[in-house]
This record gives structure tokens, C-alpha cells and sequence, in this order.
């Protein structure tokens, strides 16, 4: 009698099982393990302090999946985005504070939540606007009308025009109880961190459904090489203009949400520097990953807050360098890209994929 051996491990019986969120018992165990970190144990540990540090990485990490889905997966550079976070935000702040809504959706709390949709339609139909030349150039020139997004959109439309509206000057107030999501009223950090962790994993999920569409795999093709792309029958203007519109609305909603964390919202908020900051965070955590972009953005916030600690007791005998950290927090945003450009290439996320395969395999990881 003959016997068949197999290698040992989990074999797929069907498509739907390959392509399963959760395939394996001992995956489904760790994501069950994070989501009681993210939503118990995180708000019981951290203090107000540490909860607005982890706010501020979900800000990032919505701000930088737009980032990666354009450069990381579908070839197409850009240095503007934070343009279309801009205009998200300041959707959803006109649409709270100027829109003359029924009596009744402000009472049921549904008009924070519209504006959040309406955000993102509106940033992702003008990040196509902003795409549409990159159906003729790309490399060099696609970077130059990135960047004249940001100045267009911010510098000059929202700052001379929009910001004028109601005779207010720069900023709009945010009044304590203007954000809220029907009963629930968004007025301090931890309500703010629960709904960063609702909006980031349905953002996520949401690329991540995508990448394993065939919007997925064209834009994929159109990184690896557009003209072969081309030639195998892909519409690379339409797949380029949908990636734009794409990472123009996540841009929306990350924008939408930050307002919920500010009780002013000015131009200053969304400056160039912002933009290029987005690309470092991918660049860091790894370039064509959505890991890459969560691992990027956690570790540039936390050590950038961590620098800014080790800075504090240093104001007494020097308190230009505490006037001067952001200058210290640029320097070093620029060093961390250099030493991971040299040491780390491929970014956090493939070290993590390395880390995470040494343990699926042991104690056969060779």
C-alpha cells in the first residue's frame, strides 16, 4: 500500500477560502487580540496624552493610504495630497456650520456623518482634476502638477476665498457639540480615537477589497510598466483617473475626521510640508504595502513625540532648541529617510513580513 505525503500547513479547497480575511484559526486569534488591545486595553492604559498621540497616528495612516495607493501600487508620484485632505476638511466644516439643514437631521446627529461622504466625493472628484494630466506625463511632470494642487487648492483657493466665507477671516470655530454622530457627541479624545479606529479599519479594508479587484491588479500593472499594461488591453487613463479619485476621497474622509480634533480649523493646518511628510511615512514603512503605511505612520508620530519629550528638559538651560523643534523635527524626518533608504530599503512592513514568516514557519524556518 502506497501513502502520499503531503508538506504540512493549510491548503485552500476553494476561491473563497484563497481569498478569505481571516485563513487560519491561529490568524483569526491575532486579529481578535488586536481589536481587544485597540478598543480596551489602549483607552483603560493611555492617558489623555498618549490617546491624542494615537489619534494623530490615525490621521496619518488616512492621510498616507492615499499616499501609498497612488505611489506604492499604481506608479503615480504625488506631492500634493494634502490639497485633498484640505478639502475634505473644509467640506465637512461648511457643510456643519453654513449648510441650512432640516431641523431634524441636525436633531437625529446625521449631518457630521453626510459631510463625511460628501467630503469624500468632493476631494476625490478634484484630486481627479489634478490627475487628469497624468494621462499625458508622469516621472518629473506629474510631481510638478501634484505640487501645483497643494498651492492652487490651499495657498491660494481655500485661503484667499473659502476661508472667507461668513466674514470669519482664517479659521473656522468649532463649537464643543458640533461633531456628533447621531446622540453620540464627539468632545473628547477618547470618543475621537474610537471613531479614528472605526474610520481607518473601514478605509483599510476598503483598499484592501480593492487591491484584490480587477481595479487592483490594473493598477498594479500600470506601476510595473504602463505600456505593457497598455498593450494588454487596459485603459490606463481610466485606471490612473480612478486611483486619483480614490486616494482624493480617503484624502476627503481623513480630513473630515481631523476636524473632529481641533476646535479651530485654519490653512495652516494642511501646509506642503504635510505632503512630503505623507511620502516619508510610506517611504518608511514600506513602499506598495498597507502595512507599510500604518507601520510608517506609527513609527514617524511616536518618534517624533518621543524626540519632543527628550527635548522638554532640555527648555530650561536651552530654550532656543525647544522654540526651534520644528526645525529639530524636519532634520530628523529627514534622517530617519536617509538611514532607512540606506539600511532598510524595503521599509518596516518587510521586516515585518520576514518576523511574521519566521513564526508561521518555526520551527522549520529554514
Amino acid at each position: 500500500m502506497s501513502t502520499t505525503w503531503l508538506p504540512c500547513g493549510d491548503y485552500h479547497q476553494s476561491y473563497r477560502e484563497d481569498h478569505a480575511w481571516f485563513q487560519t484559526a491561529f490568524i483569526k486569534g491575532k486579529m481578535f487580540i488586536l481589536a481587544v488591545v485597540l478598543l480596551v486595553f489602549v483607552p483603560w492604559l493611555a492617558d489623555s496624552y498618549w490617546i491624542s498621540v494615537c489619534n494623530q497616528v490615525g490621521y496619518t495612516v488616512l492621510g498616507a493610504l492615499g499616499v501609498q495607493l497612488l505611489i506604492g501600487f499604481c506608479g503615480q508620484v504625488t506631492l500634493g495630497h494634502a490639497a485633498f485632505i484640505a478639502v475634505g476638511a473644509y467640506t465637512s466644516t461648511l457643510l456643519i456650520l453654513e449648510f441650512p439643514w432640516p431641523r431634524f437631521i441636525l436633531d437625529i446627529g446625521l449631518a457630521y456623518p453626510i459631510s463625511i461622504g460628501a467630503a469624500a466625493v468632493v476631494a476625490g472628484f478634484w484630486s481627479v482634476l489634478f490627475g487628469l494630466p497624468s494621462a499625458r506625463v508622469k516621472g518629473f511632470y506629474l510631481i510638478l502638477t501634484t505640487m501645483a494642487a497643494q498651492f492652487i487648492t490651499v495657498d491660494f483657493i481655500i485661503t484667499q476665498y473659502v476661508s472667507q466665507i461668513g466674514g470669519r477671516g482664517q479659521a473656522f470655530s468649532l463649537p464643543p457639540g458640533t461633531i456628533k454622530i447621531g446622540p453620540w457627541v464627539i468632545d473628547s479624545d477618547i470618543k475621537v480615537y474610537y471613531m479614528m479606529i472605526v474610520l481607518s479599519t473601514l478605509c483599510i479594508m476598503g483598499i484592501a477589497n480593492l487591491l484584490r479587484s480587477r481595479a487592483g491588479r490594473a493598477w498594479v500593472a500600470i506601476r510595473d510598466n504602463d505600456i505593457s499594461a497598455e498593450v494588454m488591453g487596459i485603459n490606463i487613463i481610466k485606471y490612473k483617473l480612478l486611483a486619483f479619485f480614490v486616494a482624493g476621497a480617503i484624502g476627503g474622509v481623513a480630513g473630515a475626521f481631523w476636524i473632529s480634533n481641533l476646535a479651530a480649523i485654519s490653512p495652516e493646518h494642511f501646509t506642503w510640508f504635510w505632503s512630503l511628510w505623507l511620502v516619508g511615512v510610506i517611504l518608511i514603512g514600506g513602499v506598495g504595502s498597507i502595512h507599510g503605511a500604518i507601520f510608517g505612520s506609527i513609527f514617524m508620530v511616536v518618534v517624533m513625540e518621543l524626540l519632543q519629550l527628550a527635548v522638554m528638559p532640555l527648555a530650561g538651560e536651552y530654550p532656543k532648541l525647544l522654540m526651534d523643534f520644528l526645525f529639530v523635527k524636519e532634520a530628523a524626518f529627514g534622517l530617519a529617510i536617509c538611514i532607512f533608504m540606506i539600511f532598510e530599503p524595503n521599509g518596516l512592513a518587510y521586516r515585518w513580513w520576514q518576523v511574521k514568516n519566521y513564526f508561521n514557519l518555526w520551527p522549520f524556518s529554514y
